[in-house]
């Protein structure tokens, strides 16, 4: 088989164009890829002396967000068993890369989405923004089963219109505070949005002056790279921007919750997706009150909108980051019960793909067991001992539901500021209040995310808060392993609100 991919060939021609792949045609090993580090490390403790592994997303960078290189891509074309955590843990563009260029025949394991054959429990992934006015995303439904729909799959939504008194713009702030626009109504062709299936994102969207507003977005889905796009509707959303929304014909105003632009790949529609809910366009208006006017924040970054200082009515995204997502918390690993799934999930892959190394992955799996249990009771007596008065969780990233659902460790809060703008005063006082009437000890920042922790810091230093570190999504030099990186946590927290 020829395993070397095309862009490969060209880079090769270049001396030093990347670094020097872990994976290779002439080792004797299991060849394993994986998205992350944690899940290497959990494939490691598993294959042992029998696989070499390597993962897509190196460590201090953020899953949610990475784009892949060249070396993954090489990588991926030799690997023999792939893992992913999927349940939309990826960045989209991890999972596209590893799915388009694993070898044919080889098997790609999602392993939250398997390990609840194993006994892992999952949770809901619970959204709880306080806003004052309505939270607006995209979301993609059903299966697509009829269209052999995949987890690489596309939902195109493209807006071909856009009427109203100003300009209207919708746009996501990336986990680093970057913005990246998808419709535009002062742009030619408005712009398009593409989200995977099963998924729903959050979006800013901004006006420019007051008056109705209609988007016009016609959706389609791509099934792959070869097929020609499926019609999957199209429809007109309506905006009253800073005046009355009661319009003629109209009998339903949304003002406040959280509601989606859906679109039904399975009944091949558009409709609004609300928290009780499904709606129809028609007869329908999203209300953007004269309390949603924001000024523009000084600096670049948001000069797209308008200079800085203009005051414009703005939706906000309330989730910071390119928050693309499902149903399901995907971080199950905070569990370590949950860890203990992936691993035997991890022994049965490996043993199909490599059967004379049944009885060393299971060996290994057996130890490994052992070990997690010891950690699992571990992580449990030292938040145990935490005073349960001083038990609150509070964080820059919501990656930690499992830890507080195993461990008894309510999540007092993860700072969610309005991406748009600067973080208002009322943004700072809530969480100033949050952590003094919860007499909260410490605030907990994952250390691969610290430059978009600024408000957290700077409010916990205002109330003589302590600031701690905790592990979420990735490795570092200081913790390279899951072992060491749930010890870490457990003694982090019981440390710092004790």
């Amino acid at each position: 088989m020829n395993r070397t991919p095309v862009a490969l060939l060209a880079c090769l021609t270049l001396a030093g164009c990347t670094a020097p792949p872990a994976l290779s045609a002439t080792d004797d090993r299991v060849q394993v890829v994986t998205t992350t580090g944690i899940l290497a490390d959990l494939v490691r403790n598993v294959g042992g002396d029998r696989v070499l592994v390597d993962s897509i997303v190196p460590d201090k960078a953020d899953a949610h967000a990475y784009e892949p290189t060249l070396r993954d891509v090489r990588n991926i074309v030799y690997a023999d068993v792939a893992f992913s955590n999927y349940l939309l843990l990826e960045a989209q563009s991890v999972i596209k890369t590893l799915d388009a260029n694993l070898p044919r025949g080889v098997r790609q394991i999602s392993l939250a989405e398997g390990a609840t054959r194993y006994a892992a429990e999952i949770i809901p992934l619970v959204e709880d923004v306080s806003l004052d006015t309505i939270w607006l995303g995209l979301r993609a439904e059903g299966d697509g089963t009829r269209y052999g729909v995949t987890r690489s799959s596309d939902i195109r939504l493209t807006a071909t219109n856009v009427t109203g008194p100003g300009r209207m713009v919708a746009y996501l702030t990336e986990s680093f505070g970057e913005p990246a626009v998808f419709f535009d109504s002062g742009q030619t062709g408005n712009g398009t949005m593409v989200l995977p299936p099963d998924a729903h994102t959050h979006m800013s969207w901004a006006f420019t002056d007051p008056g109705i507003y209609r988007l016009r977005l016609r959706a389609e889905l791509a099934v792959d790279t070869t097929s020609d796009p499926v019609p999957m509707g199209e429809d007109v959303i309506t905006f009253a921007v800073g005046v009355d929304p009661h319009l003629p014909g109209t009998t339903t105003v949304l003002r406040d919750g959280h509601t989606d632009i859906a679109v039904d790949i399975d009944a091949g529609e558009m409709h609004l997706h609300t928290d009780e809910e499904q709606r129809a366009f028609a007869r329908t208006v999203i209300e953007v009150p004269s309390k949603a006017l924001r000024e523009v924040p000084a600096g670049p970054a948001h000069r797209f909108l308008a200079r800085p200082g203009t005051r414009i009515y703005q939706l906000p995204q309330a989730v910071l980051g390119r928050h693309v997502h499902g149903e399901i918390d995907p971080h199950l690993w905070q569990n370590v019960r949950n860890a203990q799934a992936y691993a035997e999930l991890i022994r049965d892959s490996l043993t199909a793909a490599d059967p004379d190394g049944a009885a060393a992955y299971r060996a290994n799996t057996d130890r490994y067991l052992r070990e997690l249990t010891e950690v699992d009771d571990y992580v449990r007596s030292r938040i145990a001992a935490i005073p349960r008065e001083r038990r609150h969780l509070v964080t820059t990233h919501d990656a930690f539901g499992y830890l507080a659902k195993a461990y008894d460790i309510p999540v007092a809060g993860f700072v969610t500021p309005n991406p748009a703008v600067e973080p208002s005063l009322a943004d700072r006082r809530r969480l100033a209040q949050t952590l003094r009437t919860l007499h909260v000890g410490a605030v907990f920042l994952e250390p691969n995310l610290r430059a978009r922790s600024t408000t957290l810091v700077e409010v916990a230093r205002e109330q003589g808060v302590r600031i701690c570190d905790i592990y979420g999504d990735a490795f570092d030099d200081r913790v390279t392993s899951y072992v060491a990186m749930m010890r870490f946590n457990a003694d982090s927290l019981r440390s710092c609100l004790t």
